[in-house]
């Protein structure tokens, strides 16, 4: 038996990015002709997008993790790695994706319409782009960057047009039978229907969806019975139609109180896409009020007498009975007319392309705190210090030589400095600890001293004086000599 699931956790894990290449040239005759490591690739997306032939989240509930391919390493004579493929994972149309949190991402309604739901981690850089005048030939290349890994929580609301609301047992699914061609579980006993069901119905030229939306009772929109599971459901239908139940033998239930209690319901309950879909909250939204059951002579003295009551309220009523199928004729033409007043007010959504963008790297800012953890210690943060320690091949010396250059001309350095950091304070950035050494980018050491003094200045000039008292010397041998 097939399964309707709408709602999932998927752990997606983008690609990682190929490492770069640290190669030189080599050719007879020019042993040495140069550095020609290539880029690494790029990692694979994993992107999501809506189908028309998906229908459920049944998938990504027997296979909840999705990981793209990672690129591929560059090699010599600068050839570079290939990308990672994309990962394309098919959702329903009508897809929500949230984060761990509740907070909306994605609202994906429109075939073709596009979320790139973890970035693929960029290529290292090759030791061929890494080559300078200072540089000429580096022994070593960056690496690869992680991609993206989060876990995403996807709903599903159903894109219909018509709603059917009502209690358990009411007719609802007897109803979506008679008109259109789906074939529901129909029983005698409540919440007989566990799943929304959809059916397509024609009125003409014209063809609109209808949902069935099960389990509505008091309490609802705060957990009884099924109808906060399945509320949602109805948040994008354009019409909301009541369907009554006009021969229950329950105590205390009557058409009237039927409807003013599922109306109490509706506006407990907030949609979430309310703000931007244009629909506005549900209490808003079109009604009409079917009272079904006619075939039994007591139900449809009950409907002749609460018509007018309804009507009142300024809703259409049609009165009909799903068993004989009396009255689903005008019923299903003002379904249709209701639904193209709507199409003509809210035109459908072109599909679209929602991108999650990847961290600005030229963000050059930074923070240098004291760690709380290690006494003396501090603790710097930034996006472009992180992804640097990322790169690192720390088994290289010439490669760390070249991350202390970049954190220097960052300014990294004189932060630390400022703080008040000692050499061999711990300072961590991203998943490194390290003991802090200062120095300059070219390597030589800087070691604190009062202000408006330099111990390279008094090297220098003790050189000098030394030079001079030389010269001196040699002169005084000289004239000596000439003597």
């Amino acid at each position: 038996m097939s399964r309707f699931i709408d709602r999932v956790v998927l752990h997606v894990s983008a690609g990682k990015g190929g490492n770069g290449c640290a190669s030189v040239h080599r050719e007879k005759f020019k042993p040495l002709g140069g550095p020609d490591g290539a880029n690494g690739g790029r990692g694979g997306d994993v992107v999501l997008i809506v189908d028309e032939n998906i229908h459920t989240l049944l998938d990504f509930h027997f296979h909840p993790n999705a990981k793209a391919t990672n690129g591929k390493q560059g090699a010599g004579s600068n050839r570079e790695g290939a990308n990672g493929e994309d990962l394309i994972l098919k959702v329903p149309d009508g897809t929500v994706v949230l984060d761990t949190k509740g907070n909306i991402l994605a609202d994906m309604v429109g075939v073709g319409t596009r979320y790139d739901a973890a970035q693929g981690g960029r290529g290292g850089l090759g030791n061929a782009a890494l080559s300078s005048k200072a540089r000429k030939a580096p022994g070593f290349a960056l690496l690869g960057e992680d991609g993206v890994e989060r876990d995403l929580v996807l709903e599903l609301k159903s894109v219909a047009d018509v709603g059917l609301l009502g209690f358990p047992s009411a007719g609802k699914s007897s109803l979506v039978s008679v008109l259109s061609a789906a074939k529901p579980k129909i029983a005698d006993y409540p919440f007989t229907t566990l799943v929304p069901n959809l059916g397509v119905v024609s009125s003409g030229e014209t063809t609109f969806t209808v949902a069935d939306v099960p389990g509505l009772i008091p309490g609802a929109s705060e957990g009884r019975g099924l109808g906060l599971d399945f509320l949602r459901h109805i948040e994008r239908c354009a019409v909301l139609a009541h369907v009554i139940d006009c021969a229950t033998l329950d105590p205390g239930r009557d058409p009237i109180s039927d409807i003013d209690a599922l109306e109490a319901e509706l506006a407990a309950y907030t949609p979430a896409l309310s703000g931007d879909s244009g629909l506005g909250d549900l209490d808003k939204r079109p009604r009409v009020v079917i009272l079904n059951k006619t075939d039994v002579p007591e139900a449809a003295e009950l409907a002749e007498m609460v018509t007018p009551e309804i009507e009142a309220r300024g809703w259409p009523v049609f009165t009909i009975s799903a068993v004989t199928r009396e009255g689903l004729r005008p019923l299903t033409f003002a379904l249709a007319k209701m639904v193209l007043d709507y199409r003509e007010a809210h035109p459908k959504p072109e599909p679209s392309r929602q991108i999650i963008r990847p961290i600005v790297v030229k963000d050059s800012s930074f923070t240098v705190e004291k760690d709380p953890d290690v006494p003396g210690g501090f603790v710097v943060r930034g996006t472009r210090p992180e992804r640097w320690i990322r790169q690192t091949a720390f088994d290289n010396d010439e490669a760390v030589g070249y991350l202390a250059d970049r954190l220097a001309r960052l300014g990294v350095e004189a932060a630390l400095v400022k703080k008040g950091a000692q050499p061999g304070a711990s300072v961590t950035i991203g998943d490194v600890s390290f003991d802090w050494e200062p120095q300059t980018p070219a390597g030589i050491d800087l070691t604190r001293t009062g202000r408006g003094t330099d111990p390279r200045l008094d090297q220098v000039e003790r050189i000098g004086a030394d030079e001079r008292k030389h010269a001196r010397r040699v002169r005084r041998g000289l004239l000596e000599e000439d003597n």
